[in-house]
């Protein structure tokens, strides 16, 4: 992650304590777009290397099942 990201990280971060809930609310849901799209990178990654369903889910804290039906479409895993 760039400095840039890491920036905008923080900044979100900070947003999640503000009094008014329209803005607090509003970086809740942009962290969570973010850590969906790092999801994806990082499952992305795993399956290039190998990793199996079973193990990246374990790392996730979820099922396997959970995991291989998100992720199981993904362009490039086909695994």
């Amino acid at each position: 992650m760039g400095e840039l990201e890491l920036d905008e990280v923080t900044t979100l971060a900070a947003a999640t304590r503000h009094q008014d809930p329209a803005i607090g609310l509003a970086a809740v849901a942009a962290l969570r777009s973010m850590v969906e799209v790092l999801e994806a990178l990082q499952v992305d990654n795993a399956r290039a290397q190998g990793w199996t369903w079973p193990a990246i889910a374990d790392r996730l804290t979820v099922t396997k099942q959970a995991v291989h039906k998100k992720y199981r479409r993904r362009i490039g895993v086909g695994r």
